[in-house]
């Protein structure tokens, strides 16, 4: 082969056309929020190709893959690897998915997120054990944190969480913490939002001192190791050490002109108290799509 030959890929006109699509998306483009998703539109299929490295033939090998990654690590009786399999045993292809969407088919470092998945709950047992659900739906309905109902253009969940009414002697950072690990469990069983993933907004008008002083810095690199990083302002400066550099580049922050705001979020799916044109949040909304309405609302395990 003569210097600077290389090896090229025809295009079919299907990919480019998806791919176009995917520059042009709305919020109508894309599938529901809650429950599981009965089939992936294909842009979003395209974007997991692109981005995720994933090929639908080579899938369930990538997962068996990480499965055997498991059981050999755990067979070094190191404990975290033993206490990831004993937490992993009986999970089907869906749950391994998850972890692989996340680190690009890349197996080893799948298995590095599932080993600080597991090291998390194993460092944080308070926002785990003898969970109470009617806690945790409490806090839901309060709005902490609040979902939206409507995926944003690119595909993503929208998070929201509005700091001027939390009372943190009323409900406290781990309550809340709770609340996030529990609907992001949820959340992440539906496969359009393992590939678009998540984004989340925070309004800080009305955010106190006395707010301020009620978080601990223990608190903040709790809710950073959960999941990175989104209080800002006030108390960015204090969580901005945990981040790593790559997560810092993630975070927006957005003083009184929102204009570069509603050019990522459109205001026709946000409600007032964000700015939007919705009615305001309701968080007995989300709590339902969650538990069901409270007369039949079971306690299921988490």
């Amino acid at each position: 082969m003569s210097e600077g030959a290389g090896t090229f890929r025809v295009v079919p006109e299907e990919e480019q056309e998806l791919r176009g699509r995917l520059e042009r998306l709305t919020t109508k483009d894309h599938g529901p929020v809650f429950g599981p998703c009965s089939e992936l539109p294909p842009h979003t299929l395209q974007k997991a190709k692109d981005e995720l490295n994933e090929r639908e033939e080579t899938r369930e090998v990538v997962v068996r893959e990480l499965q055997e990654l498991v059981r050999l690590q755990a067979a070094s009786g190191q404990e975290l690897a033993c206490a990831v399999a004993e937490k992993v045993q009986g999970r089907d292809s869906a749950f391994f998915l998850r972890f692989i969407r996340a680190r690009k088919f890349d197996v080893g470092r799948a298995y590095e997120l599932l080993r600080g998945y597991v090291h998390f709950r194993r460092q944080h047992p308070e926002l785990f054990d003898s969970l109470s659900l009617e806690a945790v739906r409490c806090t839901i309905e309060a709005g902490y944190p609040g979902v939206l109902s409507s995926r944003d253009k690119y595909g993503r969940v929208v998070m929201l969480f509005n700091i001027e009414n939390w009372d943190c002697e009323e409900i406290t950072f781990d309550e809340i913490l709770q609340a996030y690990c529990f609907i992001l469990e949820k959340l992440l069983e539906n496969e359009e939002t393992q590939i678009n993933g998540f984004c989340i907004v925070e309004n800080f008008k009305g955010f106190t001192m006395q707010q301020a002083a009620g978080l601990r810095a223990a608190d903040l690199r709790k809710m950073v190791d959960m999941l990175q990083p989104w209080y800002f302002t006030t108390t960015y400066n204090v969580v901005r050490p945990f981040l790593k550099s790559k997560m810092l580049q993630r975070v927006f922050v957005h003083g009184d002109d929102l204009s570069s705001f509603f050019q990522e979020i459109d205001k026709d799916i946000l409600p007032t108290d964000f700015g939007g044109t919705l009615p305001k949040y309701d968080g007995r909304v989300l709590a339902e799509q969650l538990f069901g309405p409270r007369a039949q609302a079971e306690h299921t395990a988490f």
